[in-house]
């Protein structure tokens, strides 16, 4: 065939293939229009899973009726004149597409009106032609109609799937724009039924009311607020705390710039802020939002705009790993609240721990230097304290221990049950860890050392990065244009092939700038260290030494839960505890 110019219909149903996947597609970019409109009140209506009818009606600035038909062309927006206005898009849609698109594959109805004019205007497409304005009653706003998607393009119809798969898209589509604008009012009706009317919501509170509706009661009960500033960026939201993890990341939210986003370097980074704390396998719940000036996102990286590219990644990935980490580091009874930590317990750490090392102290050792840690601690409070004068200390003071496995304590709130072997071994980790950034990595020469063949561009990471490997215990030399060689690795690291972790390590430089596998690994052993060393079960501890261990669990980072994800606490109160008696019924 010779070269020629695609007609104009062919040309908006490609388009329409980047932009318009299913009826799902088309209510985000009807709804984005909206809220680019300044709409506070939305509603969405479809019929058979949008394939029959979809109808967005909002109450925004709405579109003058000279503009009605210019609408309807290709690349003709409101949002963007210059390649300025480009690098720094602060609109949900920009490209110009969305309404040519969605009139290409379907019969489109726009009916709209400014607040200054004195009657409503309305356009129709056919797939072909736009027709000329014709007046129309409506009020301030706008309203889309879209009915029979796809029916010029019956190959693209034969893709959709049953009605209430589609339909599922489209709430779940629903879903993240009403949780990115919490100011603008939304309802959704399938099928003439509703399926929820949601208020704006302006506080707080009432924020947290919408997100129960949505991603359900247990995902609040479970959340903690977050809120932090650094480097021209924001981070706000809520964090379910690591006990509330889930089998599949189907509750992770997170908004750049009020956008829903998919980003890697974003799930990378939150990945890396829970592994301490999770359950290998299981999935974090967040919903976080992330204010940054729009220069340093380019948003216009992908046809759907669900993927964003940074222009300082390594930035951004260690804003959102520093802030999740340290919020989820007061995850402890009591983490609330602001107060001096105690020093940890120094322990020393000498080279070559594996998996069946000793470890350096006895579980009695480590519960006696609890006790010193806080010799100002009143006798009679170690022992309990009586039964109407009851200290306020997040899990109280210990009356007994289950079985040699759980602690029985005493607060103002209720009886608190701790998992003895659960909360010793956080302590622990926690400790191992404070201990060996406080002392620095030991480092063990090889007697031998070990050659890689790797590429040039991880060859001359490896040479750029030589001193962030030697803080790591590392010695690595360049040998060759493809080749480095070990001569020295951290002490605990010893036990295990150099080789492949640094391999991984380079590979990473290469990839994303950095690299936490050296961390990473130390951690795991720490881990697996901190697991043998802590009270076993079956182990009796006196009262003092119970009480030790409470105060140092609200002291410790983490605490709420074990190395594993698993909770180390919880709390019956006194409610509770009457309900489950029938008292007062």
């Amino acid at each position: 065939m010779s070269i020629r110019l695609l007609p104009q219909k062919l040309i908006n149903q490609i388009a329409a293939g980047e932009v318009i996947e299913r009826p799902a597609s088309v209510v985000k970019e009807l709804v984005e229009n909206s809220l680019d409109a300044g709409a506070m009140q939305i509603d969405i209506e479809v019929e058979k899973g949008g394939s029959g009818l979809i109808r967005i009606r909002d109450n925004g600035g709405g579109i003058e009726k000279a503009e009605l038909s210019l609408a309807l062309k290709r690349h003709a927006t409101s949002k963007i004149a210059s390649l300025e206005d480009l690098e720094a898009v602060r609109s949900m849609g920009f490209r110009g597409e969305a309404l040519p698109s969605i009139a290409s594959v379907s019969q489109l109805a726009v009916i709209s009106r400014t607040v200054e004019a004195a009657k409503g205007w309305r356009v129709t497409a056919d797939g072909v032609a736009v027709s000329a304005p014709v007046p129309a009653p409506h009020p301030p706003g706008t309203t889309v109609e879209v009915r029979d998607l796809f029916f010029n393009t019956p190959a693209r119809r034969k893709f959709l799937r049953t009605e209430k798969t589609e339909f599922t898209h489209i709430y779940n589509v629903v879903r993240r724009l009403a949780l990115a604008r919490f100011d603008v009012a939304f309802s959704l009706r399938h099928n003439e039924r509703e399926t929820f009317r949601l208020a704006s919501a302006q506080n707080q509170r009432a924020q947290e009311r919408r997100i129960a509706k949505l991603c359900g009661e247990p995902f609040v009960e479970n959340a903690v607020h977050l809120e932090h500033a650094a480097a021209g960026m924001r981070m706000h939201g809520w964090l379910a705390l690591p006990t509330f993890s889930r089998s599949q990341a189907d509750l992770q939210y997170v908004y750049v710039n009020g956008r829903a986003i998919r980003d890697k370097v974003i799930v990378h980074a939150l990945k890396l802020a829970y592994q301490d704390v999770m359950f290998h396998g299981r999935q974090p719940a967040y919903l976080l939002y992330l204010e940054m000036p729009p220069q340093m996102v380019d948003v216009n990286a992908h046809p759907q705009k669900s993927e964003v590219r940074f222009r300082e990644s390594r930035m951004v990935h260690d804003f959102l790993h520093h802030t999740v980490e340290h919020a989820l580091a007061d995850t402890r009874p009591g983490g609330d609240t602001q107060g001096e930590r105690s020093a940890p317990v120094r322990m020393a750490l000498p080279g070559g721990y594996s998996r069946q090392s000793a470890i350096p102290l006895s579980v009695s050792e480590q519960v006696a230097s609890y006790a010193r840690l806080h010799q100002d601690t009143d006798a009679r409070e170690l022992a309990g304290g009586s039964d109407n004068d009851v200290v306020d200390t997040p899990l109280g003071f210990a009356l007994a221990q289950i079985h040699g496995v759980y602690i029985l304590a005493q607060s103002k709130a209720g009886l608190v049950l701790v998992d003895m072997h659960a909360a010793h071994e956080r302590v622990l980790y926690e400790q191992l860890k404070s201990s060996l950034d406080s002392g620095g990595v030991a480092a063990q020469p090889l007697l031998v050392p070990e050659t890689l063949q790797v590429s040039e561009a991880e060859a001359d990471a490896g040479a750029e990065h030589a001193e962030e490997f030697r803080k790591l215990g590392f010695e690595i030399d360049r040998q060759g244009p493809a080749s480095v060689t070990i001569r020295q690795v951290p002490a605990l690291l010893r036990d295990r092939g150099p080789g492949p972790l640094v391999r991984d390590v380079l590979a990473d430089l290469v990839t994303a700038g950095s690299s936490t596998r050296v961390k990473t690994a130390v951690n795991e052993i720490l881990a697996t260290v901190a697991c043998h060393a802590s009270a076993r079960a079956n182990r009796q501890l006196s009262i003092p030494e119970m009480n030790a261990l409470l105060r140092q669990m609200e002291k410790t980072d983490r605490a709420d839960q074990c190395n594993h994800g698993r909770p180390t606490w919880t709390l019956l109160s006194m409610a509770e505890l009457d309900k489950l008696f029938l008292r007062g019924q």
